[in-house]
């Protein structure tokens, strides 16, 4: 009997080979869906159509005289037939092809009956189905190690918070072909558990994207999750609003591009819940005004609890306990915390408060006797709590008289009543070092950076502390650039988003050498494992201001690697800041996100909205063309404080320039430029702008393009533009983000 495949098999195609409506069964039909969605997340390799091709010697063959009814098709699956009676032949009484084999029929759909082995001396065995066997076990056996670690993985993070361990044991497994799983499981084990959990989930893939996972994971992830959809619901009810929210959260942090819904839209039943997923993020959240403000708050911001909000916490309940005894309660407080990582803070204040209240001493000690007991703070972190105040013994003393003494005896009790091991500490008497006319000089200045920092983050005054610092010049005084830098971001980190934006804007607004400022940050660095004891979030923060300080234009972007070179290790802090200073600095539209990352303006208030800045740059330019003054208007660029986002000063000045042919507007640019207000880069920026929008500037102006090659050619004179830029280049006017 002869087919013509064109002809009978139009209607379905899986695994490479089409079938129709009238030669496979419905059975079959939802045998061959179900395993082609299950194949890709749980097995190495695709699922094999069983077209048997045995030769006409094969017992086998539907063509062998030695097999009765070989011209009807095997019944279906279900249906009474003669393979279902008992036979005493001694061959497999088994339907022959598995129930599908016959005359008329295309064999068995698929081969899922694992308990047959390969016999070499078949005459239709290939060596390679050996090795390929081998190789699905073995992707088989790797994928569910895979899981089974992803689960653990997960967990610890939403135990310990810790985002730095969790980018490290998954780059440990080395499996990044699976890590979609991984976006899988992270996101449905968080869509059955508090906002807190939802947060950290998407501020963790948001860190580890690109860096960690790759983009195309992330998006499979995504697919399967919305694929997945009619499972998830079926135990966690509010499946289609929670997950469209992480999926609008993805779109929000530049990790899905909002093609993605349309996409899996179309390769969806109708009748799917993974649709009602994809329209409510679409028009549920991402139609929505200011979408992106009211994603990223909608689970509370639990990762961006503060350092400082944890330390209240801390002081709050050992204050409570002082007064009530009750253990208990102050044990729930503890836990209740959720900080097990930040243990030796609470060590730390308990003995600091039992050396200030000497009546509240015996209660103190005995809270943390009991929490060390019953396992709630771990031996490691009351060592840590212990030595970090063996190491500001000397501070303390300023405040309690005797306090190496207090200190000792305090030690002395918690090792005679076995909860500390003593051995561990080093010692309290510090070993006599002369110090260097340098060294005493950098700590009377430390002591004076301090006091002129913490002056700044009350009044906000910037020419103050220019004028300050001013006073300090001297032969080291690059040195004490690079100290006070530290020491402003030191301050700055231990405090909450209005002084770290401060910082920022104080840094960029003091114009120290850049040389200062990457020896600033590579002490920063170099100090992070000792900064840590009091802010775990140590890698996060520095590279945030690290990349904060290159969209800000106090560093380059070259000048990343020229710090990277001091920290050559795989797994060194510095390195861990650096990838993800560079991972925040790739991102789409990064510039306008890392400006307002604290909030912008530098007093806590919101940044601004980018068409308000584009706003207020129309009208200043409007203002000084009508008869305004030049230093009036440089003040006003200035008073902005969006150096990334000059290029659109550049822009609105040129094209004003072009269609007005006014030259007022093209001496402010030489004025901005002269004094430093206008970098080149960003004068780069805004002529790229402009070249790239020519097109639709000359429907108003014939001549655009004319007058435009005149100005770069001006541009290029005056030593506004370098020689890398050409007219037909876009790339300056593209570059991080922030061409918007």
């Amino acid at each position: 009997m002869h087919f013509n495949s064109k002809a009978v098999l139009p209607s379905g195609n899986f695994g490479g080979m089409e079938y129709s409506d009238g030669f496979v069964s419905k059975e079959h039909r939802e045998l061959a869906r179900s395993a082609s969605e299950s194949a890709d997340p749980l097995s190495a390799s695709p699922l094999q159509i069983s077209i048997h091709t045995k030769s006409a010697n094969s017992p086998n063959s539907p063509r062998s005289p030695n097999r009765t009814g070989s011209s009807r098709g095997s019944p279906s699956k279900g249906s009474p037939g003669k393979c279902e009676r008992l036979s005493h032949s001694p061959k497999d009484g088994r339907p022959k092809k598995g129930g599908s084999g016959g005359k008329g029929t295309w064999g068995g759909l698929l081969d899922v009956d694992d308990s047959h082995s390969l016999d070499p001396n078949d005459p239709n065995f290939e060596s390679s189905e050996e090795c390929d066997h081998t190789t699905v076990r073995k992707s088989t056996t790797d994928f569910l190690e895979f899981k089974r670690n992803v689960t653990i993985i997960v967990e610890e993070y939403f135990a310990t918070d810790d985002i730095v361990s969790t980018a490290n044991e998954l780059r440990e497994l080395e499996m990044s072909g699976y890590h979609y799983y991984f976006v899988k499981k992270l996101v449905s084990m968080a869509m059955d558990r508090d906002d807190k959990e939802k947060e950290m989930a998407a501020v963790l893939l948001s860190a580890l994207y690109a860096d960690i996972i790759d983009p195309p994971q992330v998006y499979r992830g995504f697919c399967k999750l919305v694929e997945s959809a009619d499972d998830l619901i079926v135990d966690i009810p509010d499946t289609v609003d929670v997950l469209a929210l992480f999926i609008a959260r993805a779109v929000v942090d530049d990790m899905l591009p909002p093609a993605f819904l349309k996409k899996q839209m179309a390769s969806l039943p109708e009748d799917s819940k993974g649709i009602e997923v994809l329209k409510r993020a679409e028009k549920g959240y991402l139609s929505a005004p200011h979408h992106a403000e009211i994603i990223e708050r909608r689970w509370g911001g639990g990762m961006k609890k503060t350092v400082e909000d944890v330390k209240a916490k801390i002081d709050n309940l050992l204050q409570e306990y002082a007064v009530s005894g009750d253990k208990k309660e102050a044990c729930r407080c503890i836990k209740d915390l959720k900080v097990p990582f930040f243990h030796h803070e609470i060590v730390k204040r308990a003995l600091i408060m039992a050396m200030e209240r000497k009546q509240a001493e015996g209660r103190l000690l005995d809270l943390l006797k009991e929490a060390s007991e019953e396992g709630l703070i771990n031996s490691s972190q009351t060592s840590k709590g212990f030595g970090r105040m063996i190491d500001s013994v000397d501070d303390l003393s300023l405040d309690i008289p005797n306090a190496p003494r207090i200190l000792q005896s305090l030690i002395s009790k918690a090792a005679s009543e076995g909860w500390l091991c003593a051995s561990s500490l080093k010692s309290l008497v510090p070993t006599p070092v002369k110090g260097s006319l340098q060294d005493d000089s950098a700590k009377i200045f430390k002591l004076k950076a301090q006091s002129i920092i913490q002056e700044y983050f009350l009044s906000g005054d910037i020419s103050e502390v220019g004028s300050c610092l001013g006073s300090e010049n001297d032969a080291y005084s690059a040195e004490l650039n690079s100290i006070f830098i530290k020491r402003l971001i030191t301050l700055a980190m231990d405090r909450k988003n209005r002084e770290k934006e401060m910082a920022s804007v104080l840094l960029s607004s003091l114009c120290f050498p850049s040389d200062d400022v990457v020896n600033g940050f590579i002490m920063l660095i170099e100090s992070a494992d000792d900064t840590a004891l009091d802010n775990p979030v140590v890698v996060e923060d520095l590279a945030m201001f690290l990349a904060r300080a290159v969209v800000d234009e106090v560093l380059a972007p070259r000048q990343l690697e020229e710090i990277g070179t001091q920290f050559s290790g795989p797994e060194s802090i510095g390195r861990k800041v650096l990838q993800m200073a560079k991972s925040s600095l790739k991102a789409r539209l990064s510039g306008e996100r890392i400006l307002r990352c604290w909030g912008g303006g530098g007093t806590g208030s919101p940044g601004w909205d980018i068409e308000d800045v584009k706003d207020k740059v129309g009208r200043l330019l409007e203002e000084f063309e009508s008869g305004g003054d030049i230093g009036e208007a440089c003040r006003c660029i200035k008073e902005l404080s969006m150096p990334f986002f000059h290029h659109e000063v550049v822009k609105k000045a040129l094209v004003a320039i072009i269609e007005k042919k006014n030259e007022r507007l093209w001496r402010l640019l030489d004025q901005c430029f002269s004094s430093g207000l206008i970098t080149t880069y960003q004068m780069m920026k805004g002529f790229g702008r402009v070249a790239d929008s020519l097109d639709d500037l000359a429907l108003d102006v014939p001549d655009a393009e004319k007058q435009f090659t005149h100005y770069v050619e001006r541009a290029t004179l005056a030593g506004w533009l370098d020689s890398s830029f050409c007219l037909n280049k876009s790339g300056p006017s593209k570059e991080n983000g922030a061409c918007l």
